[in-house]
C-alpha cells in the first residue's frame, strides 16, 4: 500500500527591523536541522526559507529580512508589507527586537500591527548575554504583546526556551491520511503572467470532469480530481499564488511565501516559464523550493510560439536552463504553447511519469548488482592515504528516493563523488525529474 505523505508543515515567520539578528537566529534554526536531517550541500540559492524541527515537531521557517533593499524610508513600507504578509500566511510569528537599542519607533509600529492578531506571537529579545541586559529587557513589556524570551543569537543561549514555547503554540496540522494508490497531485507554479491559468484552463477544458472538491487545510489548498487524456490526477489549486493583486507581484518574498504552501502539498511541481522572459531568478527560487522539498519537477516553457526561432534556439534555451538549475539537471523540459494547445498532452504524460519515478523502488539485490560494480571500478579518491571501500548499498524506505551506501570511511566521501554516484544511479534507473538524496554511512 502506497501511503501518501500529506502532512502539512506549520509556517513560522521571523519578523523585525533590519540588523536585529533575524538571519543569525534563522541560520541557527535551520542549520541544526540541516546538520541532522538534511545533508544537502550548500548550494542554496536562497537563504530565506528552510525547515527546522524541535522536540520532534517539524515546521518551515521564513526569514523576512533578507528581502529588503532600499533606503530607510523605503524600509518602513517594506517591513510593514512583510509583517502584514507574515500575519496572513504564517501560523506563528517570532518578532525579534534588540536589547541594545530598546524599543525603536519601527518596533512600536510592528507591535501595533501584531496586537490585532490572534495567531501565536513570540517576542525574542536578542543580544541578551549578561545579567545587566536581562534587566534592560523588561522594557519590552511596553510593546503590549505579553511575555518575551531573552536570547543571544550568536551563542544560542535562551533559544531552547523560545523554541519550546513556539512548538507548544503551533496549531495542530491535519494528520497524514492513508490512501491506497493515491492519485498524483500536480501543482502548477510560476511567475505571474507565465500562463498558469491558461494552462490549467486548457487542461481542464470546459468539459471538465470534476469528481471531488476536498478543501485541504484551513488555507484551502484545494485538490480537484481531473481525468484528462486518459490520466486521472489531482490539481492542487494555486490560486493563492495570484490572489493578491494589490501586492506588487515582483516581490520575491511573496512568491516564495505563496509557493511554499502549495509545493509542500503536491507530488509533482509543474514550473511554468515564460519563454519571452527566459528563466529568471524567481523561477530558480521556485525550482529550488521544489528540489528542497524533494518534489518531482517538470519545466514547461510556455509561449514558445512567440519566440523568434533559429536552428538551435530550442537546444540553446534548454542548455541555458540546465546550466542554471545545476547540479540537479535531470529534469524534463517541455516547450509548449497554451494558446495553440501544443504539447499539453505531453506535459501531463511527463508529469505522471515523474510521479511514477518518484515512487520507484529498486530491490537491494538489483541495486548492489549494478552499483557495486560501478563504485568498485571507480572508487572515491583516497584522502590522506585512506582508501574508501563501499561494501553495500540499499534504497531507504522513504516516500521519495533516498539511498544509503555503506563504507568503511564515509567521512572521506566528498561532494563530487556523491554527484558521480547520483549520475550513475540516474543513468541506470529512470529518476527523471526527481531529486535523489544519497547518504554515506559507516559499515
Amino acid at each position: 500500500m502506497q501511503i501518501q505523505n500529506k502532512i502539512m508543515n506549520n509556517i513560522v515567520a521571523i519578523v523585525g527591523r533590519p540588523n536585529v539578528g533575524k538571519s543569525t537566529f534563522f541560520n541557527r534554526l535551520i542549520q541544526r536541522r540541516e546538520a541532522i536531517v538534511d545533508s544537502v550541500s550548500g548550494v542554496t540559492r536562497d537563504r530565506n526559507y528552510g525547515k527546522s524541527e524541535w522536540n520532534g515537531k517539524e515546521f518551515s521557517v521564513i526569514d523576512t529580512g533578507g528581502y529588503i533593499k532600499g533606503s530607510d524610508d523605503v524600509f518602513e513600507g517594506e517591513i510593514r508589507k512583510q509583517v502584514e504578509l507574515a500575519i496572513e500566511e504564517a501560523d506563528a510569528i517570532i518578532f525579534m527586537v534588540d536589547v541594545e537599542e530598546g524599543i525603536t519607533p519601527m518596533d512600536a509600529e510592528v507591535a501595533k500591527l501584531l496586537r490585532k492578531v490572534t495567531k501565536p506571537i513570540l517576542i525574542a529579545v536578542n543580544k541578551v548575554d549578561n545579567a545587566m541586559r536581562e534587566k534592560d529587557a523588561v522594557e519590552f513589556y511596553n510593546l503590549g504583546l505579553g511575555d518575551f524570551y531573552t536570547i543571544a543569537g550568536m551563542s544560542g543561549s535562551g533559544t531552547g526556551d523560545l523554541l519550546d514555547a513556539l512548538v507548544e503554540a503551533l496549531p495542530e496540522m491535519p494528520e497524514a491520511v492513508e490512501e491506497e494508490n493515491p492519485l498524483p497531485r500536480f501543482t502548477v507554479v510560476g511567475r505571474p503572467n507565465a500562463g498558469k491559468s491558461s494552462f490549467i484552463n486548457a487542461l481542464i477544458g470546459e468539459d471538465r470532469f470534476v469528481v471531488t472538491d476536498i478543501a485541504g487545510t484551513t488555507r484551502d489548498a484545494i485538490d480537484t480530481t481531473y481525468n484528462r487524456f486518459g490520466f486521472e490526477f489531482k490539481l492542487v489549486d494555486t490560486a493563492g499564488i495570484r490572489r493578491k493583486a494589490k501586492v506588487k507581484e515582483d516581490l520575491e518574498f511573496y512568491s516564495v511565501m505563496r509557493a511554499v504552501r502549495t509545493i509542500e502539498y503536491s507530488d509533482v511541481v509543474i514550473l511554468m516559464v515564460d519563454a519571452t522572459r527566459g528563466f529568471e531568478s524567481q523561477d530558480q527560487n521556485i525550482f529550488w523550493l521544489a528540489d528542497k522539498n524533494r518534489k518531482g519537477v517538470i519545466i514547461l516553457i510556455n509561449k514558445w510560439d512567440l519566440v523568434e526561432k533559429e536552428t538551435n534556439t530550442m537546444r540553446d534555451f534548454e542548455a541555458e536552463i540546465r546550466r542554471q538549475i545545476a547540479p540537479f539537471t535531470d529534469v524534463p523540459v517541455i516547450f509548449t504553447s497554451v494558446l495553440t494547445k501544443q504539447r499539453l498532452l505531453k506535459a501531463i504524460e511527463t508529469a505522471v511519469e515523474v510521479f511514477e519515478n518518484r515512487k520507484r523502488r529498486i530491490s537491494t539485490s538489483k541495486l548492489n548488482e549494478t552499483m557495486l560494480e560501478i563504485v568498485q571500478q571507480n572508487s572515491p579518491p583516497a584522502t590522506k592515504g585512506k582508501f574508501v571501500k563501499i561494501k553495500y548499498c540499499m534504497q531507504l524506505p522513504t516516500p521519495t528516493p533516498q539511498f544509503a551506501f555503506f563504507s568503511n570511511l564515509p567521512q572521506y566521501v566528498k561532494e563530487p563523488y556523491k554527484r558521480y554516484v547520483e549520475n550513475q544511479l540516474r543513468e541506470h534507473y529512470n529518476f527523471s525529474g526527481v531529486p535523489i538524496t544519497i547518504y554515506f554511512r559507516q559499515k
